[in-house]
């Protein structure tokens, strides 16, 4: 005997999405970024936050809605990700604006990043010191190889080896990263996945609603099969 379609599916599950809790992370991530890098009167500041925060409520309420209404479930994610969209324009324009490097996806301190799993703001912000420490000791260490025992500098024979050893390279000389470059790259990292598993989950939600119809056909099939009976 087969099961009986329930006329209200089960719905609202969207605290355990993994593009719920990124975009989450990534909300909070912006509330702290835009505190730090963004001046109080700029209208940016506003927008990122709001944009952040849309990602993060309309995953939530396409959730619930799709107890009635496929249809709003997904162009509620749709929202959610086309907020995300903006919010990831907003901070590849900071750094471009300020001439700061965006990190390609190979970047070593990306890697680290991602390796970290990063699960709340204060994780982030672990990852930030790291990264910070790590290029200071980097620094310490050219600076050293820079100059002979009695301190002075002496010439650099091995300049292509040693750009290739440092994170960032001007002039032949390694330098600290900012935390905001940081922050920023995280935040980008953050987002490239978030929009990916949105992407998903709309190709997914209108799978479904290509084979299983709205709540209207749901409705009648379970009156049909309530006849039957």
């Amino acid at each position: 005997m087969t099961e009986k379609e329930p006329l209200i599916p089960k719905h609202g599950g969207y605290r355990n999405l993994k593009s719920f809790l990124l975009a989450q992370l990534v909300y909070d991530v912006t509330v702290r970024f835009c505190d730090r890098y963004i001046d109080k009167r700029s209208r940016t500041r506003d927008q990122m936050v709001q944009a952040a925060r849309s990602g993060v409520q309309n995953i939530a309420e396409g959730s619930q809605a799709s107890a009635t209404s496929k249809k709003t479930e997904l162009k509620l994610t749709n929202v959610a990700r086309a907020s995300l969209e903006e919010l990831r324009l907003d901070y590849e324009d900071f750094l471009r604006q300020r001439e700061l490097p965006t990190w390609e996806p190979d970047h070593p301190s990306l890697k680290r990043f991602r390796a970290k799993r990063c699960s709340s703001l204060e994780d982030v912000r672990a990852w930030v010191e790291e990264e910070q420490k790590l290029t200071g000791e980097q620094r310490h260490t050219d600076k050293k190889e820079h100059t002979d025992e009695r301190g002075r500098t002496r010439t650099d024979k091995d300049g292509e080896n040693n750009k290739k050893r440092s994170v960032f390279v001007s002039g032949g000389q390694c330098r600290s990263v900012s935390d905001s470059t940081l922050a920023a790259n995280a935040a980008l990292s953050l987002l490239n996945l978030c929009c990916y598993l949105l992407d998903r989950q709309i190709e997914a939600q209108a799978k479904a609603f290509e084979t299983e119809g709205g709540f209207t056909e749901r409705l009648y099939r379970v009156r049909s099969a309530k006849r039957k009976r």
